[in-house]
């Protein structure tokens, strides 16, 4: 606590230490720009817009003025909360943000309390890094130091720390649980980037081997940045749309850099990081932004996807015992209408400033989505009636992520404008394993021959039907099924902005018509090793020159 009279000093102490945080992390960006490119350096975007958030400081500066905080207390309980909202986000993309927001919180704190940071630039001789968990900065300083690769216990392949280390062209290999456990210092190690491996004590044999693999992997690195303002267009002049996935409004544009066609999905749910529920004009400008930042392509909305998260659940009279399976997505906005209703409000609003698509989640019955499209229908005419504009010709579309919106695809088809398969929970909810679960994770598995006979249905029906498919999963950011799916018939792709060069590259290696030889026959196969197997094989007759998938 500190006395009235400080406060004014503790906002003034806050603000300067969000300011000097703000201007180390441009230094740092402009420094990983200049020795590893635009694509890692992009991810201090994200860490910059969470510093110039407003509705932040807004949080911070109201504990210290309602409750006489320290500017530091003030600050950690504030990030706190939003690192408590990013653990419970059912969305794995999301959860993972939480070491990013945990980085912040230190730099702040750091700044603040005026600690020095940490530094791994004293290592005096080239050294395996192995560690619990590594932050966004400590992994921007890694080119400046003597380690040659990183195995961390914990993080996830689209968490900022990850992407950075790609980026960074040494090998590091995330998620290992307990590595930490199994070696110590002195140990001779390798790490097997490509997949997702970590050897220790390797034979003689064994090191030759990867020695070799290593000398393979450089001479293709760097080959991808020409491909992106190349067109996504296979050899035999099939024309594929390549998407981005965002969660944040500032993300949009730095999907165009990549050389999206604009914004496949738009993860709407962040504004419920911040203490309380959005308004309408805290929406409306949030999304503007993203539809500005999309420089003229189309940004495509997805309905908030709330309910299994903790945050609701706390709010709810009797929690419920599997929210996953419960009051979520869809249909906690229906029977939530007033917010549901904000929401589209300012989604509609937005319309104005580009192109726009509007689609919900988790549809599972038609009366679901009537019920919706009747809601959006009334919330235009309550627009039209006060005079605010809009666009009224906006596309409506849904997420086909269940096994009975699947199974009733043709029906749904005819309703929408779109339709857009969204791999991560359909291919969960169809095999009965949850993504989230480690213990279950062999069992959650994009190449089961039900997944890919349920896929071949959705997108043959949307085609039959002439309704858009496109495809949002992390499937689709994977280049051991950009063949599979191609030959599928899926000629639309969305997925994270850093993956749009590499899944550019397999369509632009390719032919439709070997594609759909190569679909047909994993069509075939019983197990989803067989067909991982087979995909693997002849994703490299395809493109020899690159790693093992």
């Amino acid at each position: 606590m500190v006395a009235k009279e400080d406060v004014s000093r503790e906002i003034e102490n806050l603000d300067r230490a969000i300011a000097v945080s703000i201007q180390d992390l441009e230094t740092q960006r402009a420094g990983v720009r200049e020795r590893l490119g635009h694509d890692a350096a992009d991810v201090f975007n994200w860490h910059i817009g969470v510093l110039k958030d407003v509705s932040q400081r807004r949080d911070i500066v109201g504990l210290i003025q309602e409750k006489c905080y320290s500017a530091p207390y003030a600050t950690s309980t504030v990030m706190r909360k939003q690192q408590r909202r990013f653990l419970q986000m059912t969305d794995p993309l999301l959860a993972e943000r939480i070491r990013d927001v945990q980085d912040i919180e230190r730099r702040i704190l750091r700044n603040l309390l005026g600690a020095s940071g940490e530094d791994l630039a004293h290592l005096t001789r080239e050294i395996i890094l192995v560690a619990h968990d590594l932050s966004t900065s400590q992994a921007a300083m890694l080119p400046e130091t003597k380690v040659a690769g990183v195995a961390l216990d914990v993080g996830g392949p689209t968490s900022h720390t990850a992407i950075l280390l790609r980026s960074w062209g040494h090998p590091a290999v995330v998620g290992l649980k307990c590595l930490t456990e199994l070696v110590s210092g002195g140990d001779i190690v390798i790490i097997d980037a490509v997949n997702n491996t970590v050897i220790a004590n390797p034979d003689a044999e064994t090191i030759a081997e990867y020695v070799t693999r290593q000398e393979k992997i450089a001479r293709i690195t760097g080959e991808l940045d020409h491909l992106r303002d190349l067109p996504a267009v296979t050899q035999d002049d099939v024309q594929v749309q390549l998407l981005a996935n965002i969660e944040y409004p500032r993300e949009a544009d730095i999907g165009v850099a990549k050389g999206a066609n604009g914004i496949g999905l738009y993860r709407t749910e962040f504004l419920f990081l911040r203490e309380g529920e959005p308004d309408e004009e805290e929406q409306y400008q949030a999304y503007k932004a993203a539809i500005e930042g999309s420089d003229g392509r189309p940004v495509t909305f997805r309905t908030f996807d709330l309910g299994a998260d903790k945050i609701t659940q706390e709010k709810t009279v009797e929690p419920e015992r599997n929210p996953m399976l419960g009051v979520r997505s869809i249909r906690y906005s229906l029977q939530r209408l007033d917010m549901f209703k904000v929401q589209l409000r300012a989604i509609l609003r937005a319309s104005v400033h580009g192109k726009v698509k509007l689609m919900f989640p988790l549809i599972s019955g038609l009366m679901e989505l009537r019920q919706a499209k009747m809601t959006v229908r009334d919330t235009m005419e309550d627009l039209e009636e006060e005079g605010i504009p809009f666009r009224g010709d906006i596309a409506v579309g849904m997420l086909m992520e269940t096994p009975a919106a699947a199974s009733q695809c043709r029906q749904f088809a005819r309703e929408v404008a779109f339709v857009s398969i969204g791999t991560n929970d359909l291919i969960q909810y169809l095999l009965a394993a949850d993504r989230g679960n480690e213990r279950v994770s062999r069992y959650y598995s994009p190449a089961h021959p039900a997944v890919l006979r349920t896929l071949r249905d959705i997108i043959r029906t949307c085609a039959r039907e002439g309704v858009e498919c496109s495809l949002c999963g992390e499937m689709a950011g994977e280049p051991i099924y950009t063949l599979l799916l191609i030959g599928l018939g899926l000629r639309s792709f969305s997925m994270a902005p850093n993956n749009n060069t590499e899944i550019k590259k397999h369509v632009r290696g390719c032919t439709a018509v070997k594609a759909e030889r190569v679909a047909r026959r994993a069509l075939t196969y019983d197990t989803d090793q067989q067909v991982l197997n087979y995909l693997r094989s002849e994703t490299k007759k395809l493109l020899p020159e690159d790693p093992d998938y």
